[in-house]
Order: C-alpha cells, then sequence, then structure tokens
C-alpha cells in the first residue's frame, strides 16, 4: 500500500491528535479526527473533522466506514464499535483487546498481575460503603477504575474520615507506596514484533493539582534502574501484543523496587519531548507502527525538560503573554499551545520544551522562564 493512500481515523480530537497530524503531514497520510467537541484542538487543524461522540457506538461505526486504520488519542472510546470495525477489515491500533483492558484501572492490574509484571498491590472496592471493611489498609490510594484523566479521579486515603468525600464508584484501593521517583517510558512495537523504546523519563508532580508539572528526559537514575525500566515497558507491550505507541508510567520505590502504575496505548504527556529532543518523535513512532513499518531511531540529541502550561486565574491572563515571549527569548526552548477554549483554571493549555546539554542546564532555563512568566 503508498503510504499517501493511506486513510487514517483518530478517536479524539485533543492536543495529542493535533500533534499527531502535524507529524502525519510530513508523510502525506489522510488523517481523520472524531470528537464530541467543536472547538477540539483538531478542528482547527484539519477539514477532516467529524463532529460525534467517541463512546457512541453508532458515531464510531459511521466514522470507521472507509478507512484503512483506526487509532486512539484517549481511552474513552466505544470498543463494541471498534470490534465490529475490525471483522470488517478496518485495522484498529492498538487493538479493540487491548484498549478494554485499560479502560479499566482494575482490569489492567489484573492483567499485569497475571503476566508477572510487578504492581503496587490493590484491590477492588465496588462503593465507598465498601471501604469500611478495608480500614486496616489505610493510608491508602483510592484509584476511580473508569474516566479519570489528568489527575482527576486520584485520591488519598488517610483516615476513615476521609471516606465521606470517598468516589461512589467502582475503584482499585492501592497501598500507599514509598515513592523516591515517577518515571515513565514510551514503548512501540508494530505488527511484525519490532520493538523500540525511548530512555525513562522522571516525572514531578504538581501535589496541589495531581497533575504533571514538569519532566525531566532522561530521568535522574541508575543505568540499572533505566535498564529495569525499559524492560518492564517491552515486557508489557509483548504481553499485550500492542501495535502502536504506548506509555508504561512507573513508580521507583525507596527499595530501589520498579513498580508498573498505569498504562496508556497512545501518545502521551511524557513523550512531548521527543518532538524537539529525539531523532524520531512519539508522533512518528506511531504511525511508523500502525503502518507496519519500521520502527525510527528513539536516540535523544538532547537532554530536555518539558513543563506544563496551566490556565491562570482569572486576572492574571497576562501570564499567559510573558510565558510566550520568555520561551521566544530562550535558545533551544520550543512553545506548544494547544489552542484551547474556554479553559478552567489549573487545566492544561500547552507545554514547552527546553533543551540543553545537560539536565541542569535545560533545567535552569525552564525556570528562568517560569520566574519571568510570573
Amino acid at each position: 500500500m503508498i503510504i499517501n493512500d493511506i486513510h487514517i481515523g483518530v478517536l479524539g480530537g485533543g492536543q495529542l491528535g493535533g500533534m499527531l497530524i502535524r507529524h502525519a503531514i510530513d508523510f502525506g497520510i489522510y488523517i481523520k479526527i472524531l470528537d464530541s467537541s467543536p472547538e477540539a484542538t483538531c478542528a482547527r487543524y484539519t477539514n477532516n473533522f467529524v463532529l460525534g461522540d467517541t463512546l457512541d457506538y453508532d458515531a464510531v461505526m459511521a466514522f470507521g466506514k472507509g478507512l484503512d486504520i483506526i487509532t486512539i488519542e484517549k481511552e474513552a472510546v466505544n470498543v463494541d464499535a471498534l470490534e465490529e470495525l475490525a471483522k470488517q477489515g478496518v485495522q484498529v491500533h492498538p487493538s479493540p483487546a487491548v484498549i478494554r483492558i485499560v479502560q479499566d484501572k482494575y482490569s489492567q492490574k489484573d492483567f499485569l498481575l497475571q503476566n508477572n509484571i510487578p504492581v503496587s498491590p490493590g484491590i477492588l472496592i465496588k462503593d465507598k460503603k465498601e471501604l469500611n471493611k478495608y480500614k486496616d489498609r489505610l493510608p491508602a490510594v483510592l484509584k476511580l477504575c473508569r474516566d479519570g484523566y489528568d489527575g482527576k479521579g486520584v485520591m488519598m486515603l488517610k483516615t476513615e474520615a476521609d471516606f465521606d468525600k470517598a468516589f461512589d464508584a467502582p475503584c482499585v484501593l492501592e497501598d500507599l507506596v514509598a515513592i523516591r521517583k515517577e518515571l515513565a517510558v514510551i514503548v512501540s512495537r508494530n505488527a511484525q514484533g519490532e520493538i523500540k523504546c525511548y530512555d525513562p523519563v522522571e516525572m514531578v508532580f504538581n501535589k496541589q493539582l495531581n497533575l504533571l508539572d514538569y519532566q525531566l528526559a532522561p530521568a535522574e537514575i541508575t543505568d540499572r534502574n533505566a535498564a529495569q525500566a525499559k524492560d518492564l515497558a517491552i515486557r508489557t507491550a509483548e504481553a499485550l501484543s500492542l501495535v502502536g505507541i504506548m506509555a508504561v508510567e512507573m513508580f521507583l520505590t525507596i527499595d530501589d523496587e520498579i513498580l508498573v502504575n498505569e498504562l496508556a496505548p497512545r501518545p502521551h504527556n511524557s513523550g512531548h519531548h521527543t518532538i524537539e529532543a529525539c531523532v524520531t518523535s512519539q508522533y512518528e513512532q506511531l504511525l511508523r507502527a500502525i503502518m507496519g513499518m519500521p520502527p525510527g531511531d528513539t536516540t535523544a540529541h538532547k537532554k530536555s525538560v518539558m513543563i506544563n502550561i496551566l490556565e491562570p486565574a482569572e486576572g492574571n491572563k497576562g501570564q499567559l503573554d510573558r510565558t510566550f515571549k520568555a520561551v521566544l527569548d530562550t535558545k533551544d526552548a520550543h512553545l506548544h499551545w494547544y489552542g484551547k477554549k474556554n479553559s478552567r483554571e489549573g487545566r492544561k493549555v500547552g507545554h514547552i520544551t527546553v533543551n540543553g546539554d545537560s539536565i541542569s542546564e535545560a533545567v535552569s532555563k525552564a525556570e528562568a522562564i517560569r520566574n519571568h512568566a510570573k
């Protein structure tokens, strides 16, 4: 099949889809987007934008007709429709089976355990009333089984007093792990079984918003830990028979153990830096994988720091203008603005990647940008 004759559909029209479109242009690939919001980021990047709910069976079925390949930029999609489209000959990457597993955090954990991938201990809770049976597990972390994103759907339970504000829906109650660092590895795999990993990155979270604050690439960990993290990502991709790209989020514990936390079989925030810092971006790597092409070189030619741009409080909108100016005034700093409208305070509206010859240089430049924007 000639590459520029391939028609690819993407379920989800957010910033990840927008960055995928921009990379698809280099291959001359037809990209079609399905999203429920007319103000989605992708709507400004393509005329092949279809307004519809990615969770609606009929909408996904209609969208998929005539496409060669369907992929995702979020997990909130109708898997039944994707299974039917696959039966009709549309290539669905990642497979509906993989998406079904990762849509539910308990299913994720169960799958990983069955495949001898280390995870933090956790149990399924049907509703918050059931928490009373597990008082002895406190303190613990409570995660909604479904529909959590960007730190939403995760909360700490320190004492029984927290039960009243707990989610009243199926959740995973996880043992509290003594974490030294939070890591992520982006791994790709094509249908031929060719696998490539990027170096692990280190994620530092905003504790108030439970949202990624900044990211170091590569992670400041030992070579042994880096090799362990890559091995876990590869084992997970192979266990899933993944075709596509996946972020494997992990915990490095104070006991020097690496545990898999969550999976995201799509482009991911932890791979943003690959656009400017690596030979092949995660977006090009995804396109290569789902089209059955050889994987690209994942070598990083720079150290980098990625920081999120969050919607400021009302009355401080000038902060965004100062941020833009600071980025444009900084050597090897790269601005990605998502073009979101009516964003709530604290939501991601863009990101900045700052490269350097060392992590300390990249961090220093990133901090200077932040200080200038205050």
